[in-house]
């Protein structure tokens, strides 16, 4: 899967935002719809908002798979749950009323866009992203809300784990792929070499690699990203609170993303991944693409067309 996620635009888009992403010879697009939560005290998701941007919204959503796949390009949907100030993988509760509760408001949530997917023969929609308490306390919920999706949708199903916890997942017997949110830390040097990072990469390698052995399915890289900034391809949730006044590196985010392509492409174990992230007509961003995840307009868009020219 050479993939490329695609943040929700603010506004509706055409054919030609796709044909930007082919460019970089990429052939899977991921969705993010979000759903926003006030955190582990009100479990209720809101979703599919007026206030929304027109690509989180139900229209926006479905024009963007009909605009791809007029283009043959091929979709995961991935809803993700946004809690301000804190993260989805720590909620969890001490009785099972308010288990019940959550549960349900993510039931609504999941489903919403399930129907959406089997309605727009979406190829794979992504289940959760990210709850690590979650998952590893409630297996017997996650297995029937993955039952209860089949029973409508024929595409793949997928879960994205956190690169922490994807040996701690309970259910990947019950989905179609292993998916990892792929932020593994390498190296905190200002601008490691391509040679570095792959040696950086062989330990964690091996071990995805016995992984994906071990249950016999495939791994995705749900996610995998590096910003252009000095030490890029450490701890990036550290970075991120500093990105806006970090030093702006174009050559260790090339370095970081061709070094992953490379120790990765050739590994059949390995299904592909999805860069996060790519603004469609410069829509999105946060104030500072020049320093953020996306390839656009910077060293890593041939690093990133080149490598997935040779990926098959």
């Amino acid at each position: 899967m050479k993939g490329i996620t695609m943040v929700a635009p603010s506004q509706p888009i055409g054919p030609a935002e796709i044909d930007a992403i082919q460019e970089v010879n990429a052939e899977w697009i991921s969705l993010v719809p979000y759903g926003f939560s006030r955190g582990i005290d009100d479990p209720k998701i809101r979703y599919n908002l007026d206030r929304q941007w027109w690509g989180e919204r139900a229209e926006g959503i479905e024009k963007c798979i009909s605009l791809a796949h007029e283009k043959g390009i091929k979709i995961m949907l991935k809803p993700q749950v946004y809690i301000h100030g804190a993260w989805v993988g720590d909620i969890s509760y001490d009785n099972e009323n308010d288990w019940k509760a959550w549960e349900n408001g993510y039931r609504e949530f999941i489903h919403f866009y399930g129907k959406i997917a089997a309605k727009r023969n979406v190829e794979m929609l992504c289940i959760a992203t990210e709850y690590k308490l979650a998952v590893q306390k409630r297996p017997e919920f996650w297995r029937t809300l993955i039952k209860e999706i089949r029973s409508y949708y024929d595409g793949e199903l997928i879960y994205s784990s956190n690169w922490d916890s994807y040996d701690k997942v309970p259910i990947w017997d019950d989905l179609d792929y292993i998916g990892v949110s792929a932020y593994f830390p390498l190296s905190d040097k200002d601008t490691p070499t391509k040679s570095e990072l792959i040696d950086k990469w062989l330990p964690t390698e091996k071990k995805l690699r016995q992984f994906s052995k071990k249950h016999s399915k495939q791994i995705v890289f749900t996610e995998y990203g590096y910003l252009s900034i000095d030490g890029c391809a450490g701890k990036t949730w550290e970075l991120e609170k500093g990105v806006r006044k970090a030093p702006i590196n174009q050559e260790a985010q090339a370095n970081a993303y061709a070094a992953l392509l490379e120790n990765f492409m050739a590994e059949d174990w390995w299904g592909g991944g999805f860069l996060w992230k790519w603004f469609p007509a410069g829509m999105g961003h946060e104030g500072y693409p020049e320093r953020d995840y996306t390839p656009q307009n910077k060293l890593s868009q041939s690093v990133i067309a080149e490598y997935y020219s040779r990926c098959r």
